[in-house]
């Protein structure tokens, strides 16, 4: 019973991480739409660089606050920037992001077997060598 709530727990996850992805998708999208507003662009630039930047409004090396700020901050920025993308655009650049991900799912896939390959390869050699 626990190993069944603990794989639905772990599937809720994975769905939840899998719709952040294909919705950030859809805000890159909607940024590089022509029908975006400058000002969601912007907003959608702002959110961009301070995820992707080592800046924080509060450092990660604080213990506990480091993280919570960006688990604060960065809904609120995916939802703020929601907010300012026209809603026709923001629904095309979602079903492109969703097509797109659904698309390049087999080559993460190929990729991790042909990485896994890799690996197992390398520690067979270097097993037979020893």
């Amino acid at each position: 019973m626990e190993k069944r709530v603990a794989i639905r727990a772990k599937a809720g996850w994975v769905e939840r991480a899998r719709r952040l992805r294909v919705e950030l998708y859809a805000l890159y999208l909607a940024a590089r739409h022509p029908q975006t507003p400058w000002y969601a662009k912007l907003v959608v630039a702002g959110f961009v660089a301070y995820a992707v930047t080592p800046v924080d409004l509060v450092p990660d090396a604080i213990p506990i606050l480091g993280i919570v700020d960006d688990l604060i901050f960065v809904p609120l920025a995916i939802a703020a920037a929601i907010r300012f993308v026209p809603p026709d655009v923001l629904a095309e650049c979602r079903a492109r992001a969703q097509q797109t991900m659904m698309a390049s799912r087999p080559g993460w896939r190929i990729a991790l077997l042909v990485w896994v390959l890799l690996v197992a390869g390398g520690i067979s050699a270097a097993l037979m060598a020893a």
